[in-house]
């Protein structure tokens, strides 16, 4: 699987373990975000756009954010069409997401949770199938309100 994670100042050091532990687990990893363990504050949006984006238009496959909370990430991360993303702070939210949501962005805390806890949540959440069935016509339900309100936007002429 190809996978992007990101990160703004808040995560740098956890994406940086989590790029070697996901390519451990025989994955394909593209990192972005700041390098260094003290960097300059980095605008969240930026950071989850271009995950997002990536997962969005099919270049990746899964996308991981992390940022203080997971919060902001998973904002942004929303905004693009086909991109299901949310914080997971445990191993139930990290399973379900994907057992019956179907998350293909995962979004961290980097200020609340372990490393240790995030690679088990990242664990967890890459080695859960979707169930499909009822889940399946609800994620197409979804798709269906995405793709209306974008509709919607394109007759008010909004971008």
């Amino acid at each position: 699987m190809k996978i992007m994670i990101g990160s703004d100042h808040h995560g740098v050091r956890t994406r940086l373990n989590l790029d070697s532990f996901v390519k451990s687990l025989g994955h394909e990893v593209i990192d972005i975000g700041p390098t260094s363990e003290r960097p300059e504050p980095v605008d969240y949006p930026d950071v989850a756009a271009a995950v997002a984006e990536a997962v969005s238009n099919g270049t990746m496959d899964r996308g991981i954010l992390i940022c203080g909370t997971g919060i902001g990430m998973s904002i942004v991360a929303n905004k693009f069409p086909g991109v299901r993303a949310a914080p997971v702070i445990d191993g139930f939210s990290a399973e379900m997401s994907r057992r019956h949501n179907d998350l293909n962005v995962l979004c961290l805390s980097g200020d609340m949770l372990s490393e240790a806890t995030i690679d088990r949540l990242v664990e967890i959440w890459l080695n859960t199938e979707f169930a499909g069935g009822r889940h399946e016509r609800r994620k197409r339900k979804i798709a269906q309100i995405e793709q209306e309100q974008m509709e919607a936007n394109r007759k008010r002429d909004i971008p």
